[in-house]
């Protein structure tokens, strides 16, 4: 069985290790509030999703 020889260095190990950081979610504007919202996602604020409503809106019952 292959076994490497020597230990990677801890700068080749976060070398490999750069590019899996967290990124932020891309938002774009409702087109029916102008809320931002995440792609693909029902919005919040109206529960619109591709032009119609999907989930009943939220009140402020508080």
């Amino acid at each position: 069985m292959a076994v490497p020889k020597r230990k990677h260095s801890n700068s080749r190990t976060n070398k490999r290790r750069s590019h899996d950081r967290l990124r932020a979610r891309q938002l774009s504007p409702c087109p029916n509030c102008n809320a931002m919202v995440p792609s693909h996602v029902v919005c919040p604020k109206c529960g619109y999703y591709q032009g119609r409503i999907v989930v009943a809106p939220e009140t402020a019952d508080a």
